[in-house]
């Protein structure tokens, strides 16, 4: 079975090891309201020990090194005589990368801006430094499968000068930005796990909502109509540039750097019409020099009116770029849209969605991907998913629009310290005599059928998303990652008009003591899953509970093992 290893990140998959699964801790939970009407009675300022004002805050790698000899943490009122937290009526990109090499996550706060709703969601608008003020803010993300509230304090890191170190705004006065980064911060662990990451991870976290990945050398060709979709729909776009040896290129490009799409525009020249898009650098300033940008020629080839209306000559690290220049300088495009209709151009058509919490746990459910492992693939989890015609439409396609999306979760509140696994999913269309039934599919199935997606793509990224066109059909979805018997929990997430996704096998897990793991993890295991799983490819918790308690162990007399649930 061919598959396609790609790699993303200077990260290798986590090595294979003795360790019992570990499961995802979630973020604490602090309650923003109580916190704020206990500081507001007792007339104090919130302190938050959870996310303390010290240096474990900021990391403990290479960030410390930038970091100023005097630094302080500070709260806004002693930075500035009138701080504002946000200000609708400013200038909507505001926002500048401090030493924080992060321009993944403002490249996506960047594309937030432009949808106030959903700012506002993530950024909940009434909050003050004047009115009911206590020191604590709030800010809610999105985090594998559920909406959190993260709470903080505002103490910020500074310079002695009182300069913020890390994200700032344009107006000195306004620390929205700044407070966000330090909630998202906090999630994640610590200041130092922003410096790696995707534009495409932040604005899920911001929405919730499912990417679209264009790679801009195999561009669609009418990309210029998805653009426009995206732009006059619930859509953030994000792009990058091409890595490369040097940080600032002759174009005025930043290589291997993040950039928000701020808009598009057809305009008209003298010799007809030019695609544009606008683009933003997320440090505030430098700018693209080549064709469109804000000294180019290109301008006067245009009307005075629309000349005046689009070309902005100001280093604040905004310009416009013709769609042949962005296809050349950039490698991919990120549309996140909160409906996933936007490759199927059915806008406005309801779309259901459907999530399912897995885990891929070693010795039960971490088969592996049929490229290293085919006899054990099978063991992987299995999802039934059932796509049904859509009753409204006026004809009946012969093909409905399925996005499924699988992301795979931290086992430490670290971002960066956790290295994600390869993974990936086959997508099986599945016959008559499989589609009543609960069962798993046995290991024969899968050396008799070929999977939809026949070249099975993995990467090392914390989501694997895929655009599919399906008959309606009865289909078996099995995550998993390259290489078996590695261990994570992972979310599974489907979007259609319409279908029913269910998960396949029941309660197959199991969990052994560490003490007997670690004694028996070799050639025993390997007699084991042989002599048994070969002959029962499918059996239950209290069938396997019941053989593992019978088996003759080689120095003690019993080893008693208890099923646990998925």
């Amino acid at each position: 079975m061919p598959f396609l290893l790609c790699l993303k990140k200077k990260k290798s998959p986590v090595p294979l090891g003795r360790s019992i699964f570990q499961k995802h801790t979630p973020p604490i939970q602090q309650n923003y309201q109580a916190l704020l009407e206990s500081c507001l009675k007792n007339k104090c300022l919130f302190t938050d020990d959870t996310f303390p004002a010290h240096i474990s805050s900021i990391g403990t790698g290479a960030l410390l090194k930038k970091l100023p000899r005097n630094l302080q943490w500070k709260r806004p009122h002693a930075l500035h005589k009138s701080p504002v937290f946000y200000a609708a009526n400013r200038k909507q990109l505001d926002l500048c990368q401090g030493l924080v090499e992060n321009c993944w996550f403002l490249a996506a706060l960047g594309a937030l801006t432009f949808h106030q709703d959903i700012l506002a969601a993530v950024v909940p608008q009434n909050q003050s430094f004047e009115r009911k003020y206590a020191g604590i803010f709030h800010f809610r993300f999105w985090h594998f499968g559920e909406w959190i509230d993260v709470v903080v304090d505002d103490r910020l890191p500074v310079n002695e000068a009182g300069e913020l170190l890390f994200v700032s705004s344009v107006y000195k006065n306004v620390f929205w930005g700044a407070l966000l980064e330090k909630a998202y911060a906090k999630l994640y662990g610590s200041y130092e796990d922003l410096q790696i990451g995707q534009v495409s991870e932040a604005l899920v976290d911001f929405t919730g909502g499912v990417n679209t990945r264009i790679k801009l050398a195999e561009a669609p060709p009418d990309l210029w109509d998805i653009l426009t979709r995206a732009t006059y729909s619930t859509s953030l776009m994000g792009c990058q540039t091409h890595l490369g040896t040097t940080k600032v290129l002759k174009n005025g490009l930043v290589a291997g750097h993040a950039y928000t799409v701020t808009g598009i525009r057809k305009v008209t020249c003298q010799y007809g019409p030019e695609n544009l898009l606008r683009l933003r650098n997320p440090w505030g300033k430098i700018e693209w020099k080549g064709d469109w940008s804000d000294s180019s020629y290109k301008w006067e080839l245009l009307s005075p009116k629309e000349k005046i209306l689009l070309r902005k000559k100001q280093d604040d690290g905004e310009f416009w770029m013709s769609l042949q220049d962005f296809k050349i300088h950039f490698v991919d495009l990120v549309i996140c849209k909160l409906t996933p209709d936007l490759m199927s151009q059915e806008d406005g058509k309801k779309w259901m969605y459907s999530l399912k919490s897995g885990r891929w746990v070693k010795g039960s459910t971490a088969g592996g991907s049929l490229g290293f492992s085919k006899g054990n693939f099978w063991m992987n989890p299995q999802y039934w998913l059932n796509v049904l015609p859509v009753e409204d439409s006026k004809k009946s396609p012969s093909t409905c629009s399925v996005v499924i999306s699988l992301m795979q979760k931290y086992s430490t509140k670290h971002r960066n310290r956790a290295p994600h696994l390869f993974i990936g999913f086959l997508l099986y269309k599945v016959g008559l005599q499989y589609q009543e039934s609960n069962r798993k599919l046995p290991p024969g199935f899968f050396t008799r059928h070929q999977p939809v997606n026949k070249h099975q793509v993995f990467l090392d990224e914390r989501e694997v998303t895929y655009d599919f066109h399906l008959e309606p059909c009865v289909y078996v979805i099995v995550p998993s990652t390259l290489k078996p018997q590695q261990e994570s929990e992972f979310i599974l997430r489907v979007f259609s008009r319409k279908h029913i996704l269910r998960e396949m096998g029941g309660n197959t897990s199991f969990t052994l003591s560490k003490e007997i793991v670690d004694r028996y993890e070799g050639k025993i295991w390997e007699d084991f899953f042989t002599k048994y799983f070969e002959q029962n490819p499918e059996i239950n918790a209290v069938q396997l509970q019941r053989i593992l308690n019978n088996i003759s162990w080689r120095t003690c007399a019993t080893a008693s093992v208890s099923a646990a649930p998925n």
